[in-house]
């Protein structure tokens, strides 16, 4: 890992709150992600499982995490599971952790090798009623390729056919969108190489360049500073590309007189950054562009106000889409018989802003928690309305990453420049 070492605390409480939620007489299992093939001999790099991470830190692959609470043997009540060490293997693929340092990184005493697991976890399974099996229940999954924990499922449910099942990813779900204090500290790490990185580019970006350097430059300064990489595929798009919301060419040039659009976030101990920043490529807004940019920042800061405790994201979705209509009228981009004859369903602001608002953030960027169940504190927000108007080949965006609290929120990218003046001024001075 390129990261300083993580505060083990973090797992610790984490499996803590987890554990409170188990079942007397249960025993919970989460497996490492599959390492998947590319082409030929050749592997994609791997990413861990992020529930598995979240209880442990541990980032190796073929790796376990076992939680037996009510195990008669204390010292099997948290096991961390990891492939032994073997020298020749480590002379291709590097070097694998030892029982001290996953220790260190997980907070976790006991650690078992996969080659040795199957008899102790025959026992286990024997003294439970009650398995806890993970599956990815993302609301946004969209992949139908039976993965190892599905697999590992099957598996256990053809050993031990008697035995109760509880799906642990309900209970994660409910879990992982409440962010502690401490994971918060890594966040504003990551946010914090993301402002600098954000910084770097403002004196870099200028008629001419191309959409892949600044991409370059990106990655450059993320890392330089110890991130993992990106969060995601940076989005780097200059005049009409920014209506495509999810534009990854990344291969235009960027020309006078046109704004850029870049949505990116470093990666950091896991956990992920997600900015948009819409700037001029020559450093200087026209008018035009600076009208709509406020409109959009209104927005912003208006949808910024309103997400609090006990409102749900559908309600929040709506007032700022009723914010967003008489902005749009005020800007020219909507009329009152437009408002007036819109279809309840589809409404007219939809034309010029057509994503949502806000999704949960944390160790997977669209992360785990409820669209619909009111927002609760320690909840961790992306804040991101846009105006896309096809007719001037214009797209702005703008967003931030806000950790809820029990009367508002704390913006974590506070010190990152927001405002047209801002960004000029910085512009100007390279």
């Amino acid at each position: 890992m390129k990261y300083l070492p993580l505060d083990s605390r973090i797992f610790i409480g984490n499996r803590k709150r987890f554990v409170a939620k188990m079942l007397p007489g249960s025993i919970a299992i989460f497996v490492s992600n599959d390492e998947f093939p590319s082409n030929g001999d050749a592997l994609h790099p791997f990413k861990q499982n992020s529930d598995l991470f979240w209880l442990s830190g541990i980032e190796q692959e073929d790796s376990m995490v076992i939680l037996f609470p009510d195990c008669p043997d204390p010292k099997y009540r948290e096991v961390l599971v990891l492939v032994r060490p073997n020298a020749l293997k480590e002379k291709w693929d590097g070097k694998r952790l030892r029982a001290a340092e996953a220790t260190a990184i997980s907070g976790i005493h006991t650690i078992v090798w996969t080659d040795s697991l199957d008899a102790l976890l025959q026992g286990w399974i024997h003294l439970a009623d009650t398995i806890y099996l993970n599956s990815n229940e993302n609301d946004r999954k969209a992949t139908a390729i039976r993965s190892r924990e599905y697999r590992f499922i099957d598996e256990m449910k053809q050993r031990y056919p008697l035995h109760q099942y509880q799906r642990a990813a309900r209970i994660m779900k409910e879990l992982r969108a409440i962010k502690t204090k401490e994971e918060i500290v890594v966040v504003q790490q990551a946010i914090d190489i993301t402002e600098v990185t954000f910084r770097r580019l403002l004196q870099f970006i200028q008629p001419g360049v191309t959409e892949y350097e600044i991409e370059a430059e990106i990655m450059h300064s993320f890392l330089r500073q110890r991130a993992t990489g990106p969060a995601y595929g940076s989005i780097i798009a200059s005049g009409d590309n920014a209506r495509t919301l999810h534009y990854v060419s990344n291969n235009g040039i960027c020309n006078n007189g046109e704004l850029i659009l870049m949505d990116f976030g470093a990666q950091y101990g896991g956990y992920n950054a997600d900015l948009t920043r819409t700037v001029p490529v020559n450093g200087k807004f026209s008018k035009r562009q600076r009208v709509v940019y406020d409109a959009c920042l209104h927005l912003h800061n208006y949808a910024k106000s309103i997400l609090k405790p006990g409102i749900s994201i559908v309600d929040y979705t709506e007032k700022v889409g009723d914010e967003a209509t008489r902005q749009f009228q005020k800007i020219g981009l909507l009329t009152k018989a437009d408002v007036k004859n819109e279809d309840k369903d589809n409404r007219a602001y939809r034309k010029y802003l057509y994503h949502g608002i806000s999704h949960h953030l944390g160790l997977d960027v669209h992360d785990l928690g409820t669209r619909t169940a009111p927002v609760k504190p320690g909840m961790l927000f992306t804040i991101e309305p846009g105006i896309y108007i096809e007719e001037e080949q214009m797209g702005i965006r703008i967003e931030n990453n806000v950790w809820i609290t029990k009367n508002g929120s704390i913006d974590l990218m506070k010190n990152i420049p927001i405002t047209a003046d801002e960004i000029e001024s910085l512009m100007k001075r390279k």
